[in-house]
């Protein structure tokens, strides 16, 4: 028969990276706990026309990304989530959970986009975000930004920049807009296709180009901050005075946009050298009127999200590894009729919080003891449980360490080795 594989871009995760997507999810929630936020879990699938009317119509994700399919049960268009923040406003206004005052959340998992799959860049790819709703003072933009950089400083990553700009507010872009619209019209010459697309219709994503022969043009564009009012530039102020007080350095980007329509004011992004063309690392901003285009009341809104493919990566960089469960024990067993005690015992220092990773037969048989002993020393075990003839017939355990040479093999009773177990977890 035909081998099955999985499907381009949607990647396996497996040992010993899956250690380390665990290590960083970890990590991920104690820092959430400290800056009080909490858990939400949305669905993968949502409505269509959450993303198309979230997101906007002439965004790359709503135009070419999205995997889309129709409800064969009832006809409903659905589409696997590209990103979370539209989910988790949907989940907001659904549940009505800003009747209490504003909510700090985060979530967690996949999300699909089909593009052309690169490194750094896959069409299934985890997440991990962080939205403050209900929050309307840069003080809030500030403490995202605040615990993106703990999270850098948790995990070992230093070579990130932090790039900020101000998208305003719609009256604000919109004269921006004009003003920009005018700009390119006058040099029409140099727009590649996609730009001409999107003159009329998203302008302000022109300003994102890659175009090499369009960086000038872009460069000599007007810059939205100088179309800011005095209460976005105070809005601005505010977060860089908070910003600069805590040490974080940021450089101000009048081209950065972002690549949804949700956003005004505050936009950044996190960005290294280190990871090629897929330099942003995590990015976000404030998003106060995505609940009225989604048919809810005005509240206001900020978040983040992090690629963690991309995070994991600057992390294996500056040194990480061996992120896994460390083991305690290997339990090597001679005689398959003695499984049935052995298990008990190992059942017991299970129950006591000792990690243990029994050898498994092979048919009728144990293997021998030097397979056995190779076995757990590329385990990893801090020790070696020996469950030898003499020691199962005198209900004894040998217990040799495998990563200390100065430490010597001992031999306790099966009914006290519970006793040791405890003492090998309040040393650890």
């Amino acid at each position: 028969m035909e081998k099955l594989t999985a499907v381009k871009g949607m990647n396996d995760v497996l040992p010993p990276d899956s250690a380390m997507v665990e290590w960083l999810e970890s990590k991920v929630r104690l820092l959430m706990a400290r800056y009080a936020y909490r858990n939400i879990r949305t669905p993968i699938v949502e409505r269509t026309p959450l993303f198309v009317r979230g997101l906007g119509e002439v965004t790359d994700i709503v135009e070419k990304e999205m995997y889309c399919f129709e409800d064969r049960l009832n006809g409903d268009p659905l589409t696997l989530r590209p990103e979370a923040t539209a989910g988790v406003v949907r989940a907001a206004l659904e549940h009505n959970l800003l009747y209490d005052g504003g909510k700090r959340l985060y979530y967690m998992g996949p999300m699909f986009r089909h593009e052309r799959p690169q490194k750094g860049r896959y069409r299934q790819f985890d997440q991990i975000g962080a939205e403050a709703l209900g929050f309307g003072g840069a003080e809030v933009d500030a403490e995202l930004i605040l615990m993106a950089c703990a999270l850098w400083k948790e995990i070992g990553i230093e070579d990130v920049r932090l790039e900020l700009n101000s998208l305003g507010q719609p009256d604000e872009r919109l004269a921006h807009r004009q003003a920009l619209i005018a700009h390119l019209e006058q040099h029409a010459e140099v727009l590649d296709e996609d730009a001409k697309r999107r003159l009329y219709s998203n302008p302000l994503r022109i300003l994102d180009t890659k175009n090499p022969h369009m960086q000038s043009l872009v460069a000599s564009a007007p810059k939205l901050l100088d179309f800011l009012g005095e209460a976005s530039l105070s809005h601005f102020n505010t977060l860089t005075s908070i910003l600069k007080s805590n040490g974080v350095a940021y450089t101000v980007n009048p081209r950065l946009v972002r690549g949804m329509d949700y956003y005004n004011l505050t936009v950044f992004e996190f960005t290294t050298d280190r990871l090629g063309s897929q330099g942003t690392v995590c990015a976000g901003g404030r998003y106060d009127y995505l609940f009225e285009q989604l048919g809810g009341k005005p509240a206001s809104a900020v978040g983040w999200a992090l690629g963690v493919d991309r995070v994991l990566e600057l992390a294996k960089g500056a040194g990480l590894k061996d992120v896994g469960p460390r083991l305690d024990a290997y339990a090597i067993v001679t005689d398959t009729q003695a499984l049935p005690l052995v298990l008990s015992v190992l059942q017991a220092l299970r129950t006591a919080g000792v990690s243990v990773q029994m050898h498994a037969s092979t048919g009728d048989t144990m293997g021998s003891m030097k397979s056995q002993f190779k076995r757990a020393d590329s385990s990893g075990a801090r020790f070696a449980l020996v469950f030898g003839s003499d020691e199962v017939a005198a209900r004894q355990v040998t217990v040799k360490p495998l990563r200390d040479a100065s430490a010597t093999q001992q031999t306790h009773s099966l009914d006290d080795i519970v006793e040791w177990a405890t003492t090998l977890q309040s040393a650890a």
